[in-house]
C-alpha cells in the first residue's frame, strides 16, 4: 500500500471501532513513518514545526489506539507490519473492503451518544467564524454542555491544534495569565517568551498572524475571574490584554469562550453566543441510546424540569440505570416533585451527593475528596491520583468504586485520565471542606502522589505536574511542606538532581518561580528554606535583568543566614552576588566577591564546584585589566578542575565554558577560545540551554571580528541577538549588542555602531547599570574626534 491508501485503511478502522476520524498530528506521524519508519520524531518536528516531545505524546496514544483497533500490540517500528498483515488477512478471507467514510453524509458526532442535539450550534459557530469573528463566548448555566459543545466545534472543523486555558473554580487558584502566555509560546511555537508580559503577548500575536495552519484557543470557565459586574478582577487585569490579542481581526486563530455569565469589558471585542439546554428530540435521543425506554410525555416533562440541562441530563441517566434498574417512569414518579422546573443544576448535584451518600458511601467519599485537585494546568488525572484517595479501602474494590462514579457520570474519563466537571468539583470541594481533618488528610495524600509522580524533569508538563503539590499544601497552609516541592531536587539529567525552581528558569517559565515563591516567602520560618528560595527567586530575577531586584534577594538571604554555618549557603549567595556585580560592571566588588568565595571553598573539599566557577570568573576579570599572567593561570586551573569535578553541574559547565571562551580571547589566544566556543555551543545544543548558546555565539562574533572576518562575526551577532531578545535575557542582549556596536566601528561603519552603542545604553538604564553605560560611552568618545 502507498501511504494515502494506508491512511484512508487505518482511519477507516478506526472510525469504524471509535466513531472518530485521526486527527491531523496523527495522520502527520502516520504518513512519515510509513515513508521511513527509521524517522525520528525529531526529525519529524524539525520539518513542521512541532515539538518533539508533543510528537512522542501524541504517537504514545497513536500506538494505544491502533493496538486496540487492530489487535494485536502496535509501536512506531512495527505498525507499518501489522496493517499490511490485517489488510492482507482481510483480503484472504473475502472480508469486503471497510467502506471510506471520510467526505460521506456520516457524521461521527451521531456516534456519540453523549453529544446529541446541537448540529445547529454548530453550523451557527461555522458562521460567525467564516463571517470574521475572532472570540466567541458561549454563556450558559452550569451544564448546559458549553465546554462539551466548544470541544466537537473544534473537532469537526479539523483544527490543527488548541490552545487550551481551564479557569479554576475557585478565586485564589486562578493561573496569572503571564504564564499561561509563556506556557502557550513555548509548547506550541517554539517561541521563548519575553521577559515582560508585553514583548510575550506581542510574540504571540506575531505567531498567530504568521500561523497558516487553523488554531484554536479554548477558554473555559471565565466566571471565575470575572467580578459581578462582569469585568475581570482587579489582579487579573491582564487576561484582557491577552484576550484583545486573540480579538485581533489578523490572526488566524478562533477563540473560544465559556461563561456562566457574560463579560462586559468595552475594549475587548467578543461575540456572545448564548447557550440554551436541550429541546425534547435530543433528551429522546440520548436516553434511547442509553436502551432506556419511556414516552414522549414523561420526557417532556423531565426535560422542562432541568431546563433541557445536558450535565442533568447525563446524571439522570446515571441515577435511572443504578437506583431503578433503567425504569424512568419508577424514577420520575419518585422524584418528579423534588426537581421542579425553576431548580439549577446545583441543586441537582446536590440531591445526586446526597442520594449517593446513603447508597454508596465509599464512592461517596471518593468523589468529595477528588474535589481537592484543581484541574487546571494539569486538567486530569492518571488513575494513581484517583487510587491514592482510597487509602482506607480494600485494595480489591477500589476500581469498582470508580467505575461506579462512572457510571452515574459523576466523574469524567477519557483514555486513562480522569476529572469532574466544575459543577460537580464545585459541590465534592464544599463538602469536603467542612470535615477539616479529612479537607488536610485528602491534600497530603493528593500532594504526596503528585510528587511520586515526577522523578525527573525533562519537559514543561513534567515541571508543571510536579507542582501541582505544591498547591496542596497552599490549601492546608503547610508553607514548608510547599516550599520543599520547590526545592526538591529530581532527577539526574543535570548531572545532580535539580530543585524544580532551577528547572523553572531553565526552562524559561520565568513568571512560574515569581508567582509560587512569592505567595509563600513571607509565610516560610525554617531559615535553610527561605535562604534557597530566595536565591532561586534572586537567580531568575537576574536572568531577564532585573539585577537590583536580584542582589536584594541575595542581601535578605544574608540577613537570614545570620550565624547559620551553612557554607554551601553562604558560598552561593557570595557566587550569585559576583554575578550580579560583574552584569553592573561594579569590578572590583564582583573580584571580592569571588575571592570569598575561592576562601570559603579552600576551606572544604566539597566546594570545589564554585571554587571552579569563581576563577573562571576571576580570570575573566585578570584577562581585562591587563593581568596575563593571572588570568592564564587561573583559566588553566579552572579548566582542568572543571573537567575532573563531579560536582560542577551540566549549566555550571556551560557557563563556564563561555567565561573562559571570553578569557582566551582577551589573552589573545584564539585558537584555543575558538576550541571552547565550539565546545559550548555543543554543550548547549546538548542540554537546551538557550542562553548559554546564544552568549558563546555572541562570542563566536568576537573572534571572527578579531581575524577580521566581518561578515562571519556580523551573522553570528544578529544570530546571538535575536535569541537573546526571545528569552528576555536583558543583560546579555545589553553586552551582545554592544559587541555588535565594536564590530561595526571596527568596520568604519560609523552609522551602524552608533545604532548599537545607542540600543545597549538604552538596555544598561534599564538595568540601573551606570557603570556600564560609562563602558559604552568611553568606546563611543571617537565619534566625538
Amino acid at each position: 500500500m502507498g501511504v494515502e491508501e494506508a491512511l484512508e485503511f487505518v482511519d477507516n478502522l478506526v472510525f469504524l471501532k471509535t466513531g472518530e476520524h485521526l486527527d491531523k498530528t496523527q495522520r502527520i506521524i502516520l504518513s512519515h513513518l510509513w515513508e521511513d519508519e527509521k524517522r525520528t520524531y525529531q526529525h519529524i518536528a524539525n520539518n513542521l514545526r512541532y515539538t518533539e516531545a508533543h510528537l512522542k505524546a501524541v504517537g504514545a496514544e497513536l500506538w494505544h489506539l491502533l493496538s486496540k483497533v487492530l489487535g494485536e500490540k502496535v509501536s512506531k517500528s512495527t505498525f507499518q507490519g501489522v496493517v499490511q498483515r490485517f489488510r492482507t488477512t482481510q483480503q484472504s478471507q473475502k472480508i469486503p473492503d471497510i467502506p471510506n467514510l471520510v467526505g460521506n453524509d456520516a457524521k461521527p458526532q451521531d456516534l456519540d451518544s453523549n453529544f446529541v442535539g446541537r448540529d445547529r450550534q454548530i453550523a451557527e459557530l461555522h458562521t460567525l467564524v467564516s463571517r470574521g469573528e475572532k472570540v466567541i463566548l458561549i454563556q450558559g448555566e452550569g451544564g448546559v454542555g458549553k465546554t462539551r459543545l466548544a470541544r466537537k466545534y473544534f473537532k469537526s472543523q479539523k483544527f490543527n491544534f488548541v490552545l487550551e486555558l481551564w479557569m479554576a473554580t475557585e478565586i485564589q487558584n486562578l493561573t496569572p495569565v503571564e504564564s499561561v502566555v509563556e506556557e502557550w509560546l513555548r509548547r506550541y511555537f517554539n517561541e521563548e517568551p519575553g521577559g515582560d508580559f508585553g514583548i510575550s503577548l506581542e510574540r504571540l500575536r506575531r505567531k498567530l498572524r504568521e500561523q497558516t495552519s487553523k488554531i484554536g484557543v479554548f477558554i473555559d470557565n471565565l466566571e471565575t475571574a470575572l467580578d459581578k459586574n462582569g469585568k475581570f478582577l482587579e489582579y487579573r487585569r491582564p487576561y484582557v490584554e491577552l484576550l484583545r490579542v486573540l480579538a485581533d481581526s489578523d490572526v488566524h486563530s478562533v477563540t473560544l469562550v465559556t461563561s456562566r455569565e457574560r463579560l462586559r469589558e468595552s475594549s475587548v471585542e467578543v461575540y456572545l453566543y448564548p447557550l440554551e439546554g436541550l429541546d425534547d428530540e435530543a433528551w429522546r435521543e440520548f436516553f434511547n441510546s442509553c436502551h432506556i425506554n419511556c414516552d414522549c410525555t414523561i420526557l417532556s416533562e423531565m426535560c422542562r424540569a432541568y431546563g433541557g440541562n445536558a450535565k442533568a441530563m447525563q446524571i439522570l441517566r446515571g441515577a435511572i440505570l443504578t437506583d431503578f434498574s433503567g425504569d424512568i417512569h419508577a424514577y420520575w414518579q419518585e422524584n418528579c416533585t423534588d426537581l421542579l422546573i425553576e431548580r439549577e443544576l446545583k441543586d441537582l448535584v446536590a440531591s445526586q451527593f446526597n442520594r449517593l451518600q446513603k447508597n454508596d458511601l465509599e464512592a461517596y467519599r471518593l468523589l468529595c475528596r477528588l474535589g481537592c485537585y484543581r484541574y487546571q494546568d494539569i486538567p486530569s488525572l492518571p488513575i494513581e491520583g484517583v487510587l491514592c484517595l482510597l487509602w482506607d479501602v480494600p485494595e480489591q474494590k477500589r476500581r469498582g468504586i470508580i467505575k461506579a462514579l462512572q457510571d452515574l457520570s459523576l466523574i469524567e474519563a477519557k483514555k486513562g485520565q480522569y476529572w469532574l466537571h466544575p459543577v460537580i468539583r464545585d459541590e465534592a470541594i464544599s463538602r469536603l471542606r467542612l470535615v477539616s481533618e479529612e479537607w488536610e488528610l485528602v491534600n497530603r495524600k493528593a500532594a504526596e502522589c503528585w510528587t511520586q509522580r515526577v522523578t525527573a524533569i525533562k519537559d514543561i508538563t513534567d515541571a508543571l505536574t510536579a507542582l501541582e503539590a505544591y498547591y496542596h499544601y497552599v490549601e492546608i497552609s503547610d508553607f514548608e511542606q510547599a516550599g520543599d516541592v520547590i526545592l526538591q531536587g529530581r532527577g539526574k539529567q543535570w548531572s545532580i538532581g535539580l530543585p524544580l525552581g532551577c528547572s523553572f528558569y531553565q526552562l524559561g517559565l520565568l513568571q512560574k518561580n515569581f508567582s509560587v515563591i512569592k505567595r509563600i516567602i513571607d509565610d516560610i520560618k525554617s531559615q535553610e528554606r527561605l535562604i534557597r528560595l530566595y536565591n532561586i527567586l534572586g537567580y531568575t530575577y537576574r536572568i531577564i535583568g532585573c539585577i537590583r531586584e536580584a542582589i536584594e534577594c541575595y542581601e535578605k538571604s544574608e540577613e537570614v543566614l545570620g550565624k547559620l554555618d551553612v557554607k554551601q549557603t553562604k558560598i552561593s549567595i557570595l557566587f550569585n552576588t559576583g554575578l550580579c556585580k560583574l552584569e553592573l560592571w561594579e569590578i572590583e566588588a564582583a573580584e571580592d566577591c569571588f575571592n570569598s568565595v575561592c576562601s570559603l571553598a579552600e576551606q572544604n573539599s566539597n566546594l570545589d564546584d564554585y571554587m571552579t566557577y569563581a576563577q573562571c570568573c576571576l580570570a575573566l576579570i585578570k584577562s581585562r585589566s591587563g593581568s596575563r599572567e593571572d588570568a592564564f593561570g587561573l583559566a588553566e586551573v579552572a579548566f582542568s578542575a572543571m573537567s575532573s569535578s563531579t560536582r560542577v553541574t551540566l549549566w555550571g559547565i556551560g557557563h563556564s565554558l563561555v567565561t573562559l571562551c571570553i578569557t582566551y580571547k582577551n589573552l589573545g589566544n584564539l585558537k584555543k577560545s575558538f576550541e571552547l566556543c565550539q565546545q559550548a555551543i555543543f554543550h548547549s545544543e546538548q542540554n537546551n540551554f538557550t542562553q548559554i548558546k546564544a552568549k558563546a555565539i555572541s562570542c563566536l562574533a568576537e573572534l571572527f571580528r578579531e581575524q577580521r572576518e566581518f561578515a562571519r562575526a556580523i551573522f553570528h551577532h544578529s544570530e546571538a541577538i535575536e535569541i537573546l531578545d526571545k528569552i528576555g535575557a536583558k543583560s546579555d542582549l545589553a553586552e551582545a549588542y554592544y559587541q555588535l556596536a565594536l564590530t561595526h566601528k571596527k568596520m568604519g561603519k560609523i552609522a551602524q555602531s552608533r545604532e548599537s552603542f545607542v540600543q545597549a545604553i538604552a538596555l544598561f538604564n534599564e538595568m540601573q547599570a551606570p557603570k556600564q553605560v560609562d563602558k559604552v560611552q568611553t568606546a563611543m568618545e571617537f565619534f566625538g574626534k
